[in-house]
């Protein structure tokens, strides 16, 4: 089972950035896409951006214009970064790869926007 490992969380103001990193420990084009999702207190987990094997991205209207996700092949790492943040983009941040209709998780990287 494919291990996946997020890094780059942490405390910023608002409207500064953060850049989220998931290292998987399998070749990233085994899955069909890579995304990631957010999940903030009282809330359900929702999609942020995605990017499937052809390297089309989609992103949730939130993430349009500040978030970028990229991919570095010969790192089978997956990144998110994000800018312009708001208070409410507050959220455990999870790496996920989708096989078909399965999906695997990490553990998830925590990000508070605060002054």
């Amino acid at each position: 089972q494919v291990q996946l490992v997020e890094s780059g969380g942490g405390l910023v103001q608002p409207g500064g950035s953060l850049r989220l990193s998931c290292a998987a420990s399998e070749n990233i084009f085994n899955f069909n896409a890579m995304g990631w999702y957010r999940q903030a207190p009282g809330k359900e987990r929702e999609l942020v951006a995605d990017i499937n094997v052809g390297g089309v991205t989609n992103y949730a209207d939130f993430a349009k214009g500040r978030f970028t996700i990229s991919r570095d092949n010969t790192r089978n790492t997956v990144y998110l970064q994000m800018g312009s943040l708001k208070p409410e983009d507050t959220a455990v941040y999870y790496c996920s790869a989708r096989l078909l209709s399965r999906y695997y998780w990490g553990q998830g990287t925590q990000a508070t926007v605060s002054s």
